[in-house]
């Protein structure tokens, strides 16, 4: 078992399930497969990493900019920690790369070294985050440095996603969550707190 951590989009447990069990996820654009264990998490609990988060590249599920980690970031990043078998998280992690699932990664490297590069591509990076009541706390991001990439805006659809997952996770209002979204690179400057926020308030309007 590990805890499989969670910074983006899939801290809202409903978007995490449809990695799980498959199917397309409100406002995404591609179909996930599934896990081969389709079992929910053992715990979930609100988190936090060292470092921050920002938004780059283009998600070809959402369009606009997807979250990637950066220890090395100055700060302290909101995340929702899962408690996962390994196949349940190497599952995960192929289809974030719109890979089949089906093989276990083998986590002797990160969790010696704090970090491995499993493969080119931008989620194929594993980052070791030391431990969490006796389980190995993970996560993956790129390869790159927030530095060294071009920044993007992420979608509605796509912040609508990890806004509710810091609701759920860490229990903020809309403003709070507007307020520390807006802040992030590749949202800062196009996205204001407000309108973060607003897409929260849509959802509770009857």
């Amino acid at each position: 078992m590990l805890w499989y951590v969670s910074y983006g989009s899939n801290m809202h447990a409903e978007r995490l399930g449809y990695y799980l069990r498959g199917g397309t996820p409100p406002g995404g654009l591609r179909s996930c497969v599934g896990c081969r264990d389709s079992s929910p998490p053992q715990r979930v609990e609100p988190h936090f990493l060292p470092g921050g988060i920002y938004f780059a590249t283009e998600s070809p599920t959402w369009t606009g900019g997807p979250a990637f980690y950066d220890p090395a970031l100055p700060g302290t990043a909101a995340a929702r920690a899962y408690l996962v078998t390994v196949g349940q998280f190497s599952d995960i992690a192929a289809q974030e790369m719109h890979r089949a699932p089906g093989e276990d990664l083998d986590l002797t490297e990160v969790l010696a070294n704090g970090r491995h590069r499993v493969g080119p591509g931008r989620y194929e990076t594993l980052v070791y985050a030391g431990e969490r009541d006796g389980f190995p706390v993970v996560t993956f991001t790129a390869p790159w440095s927030a530095a060294d990439v071009e920044k993007n805006p992420p979608s509605a659809a796509y912040l609508r996603m990890l806004a509710r997952g810091l609701v759920e996770a860490h229990g903020w209002t809309p403003e709070r969550v507007g307020a520390y979204v807006a802040a992030l690179p590749g949202a800062s400057g196009t996205w204001t707190a407000e309108g973060i926020a607003g897409l929260l308030r849509i959802e509770r309007t009857p």
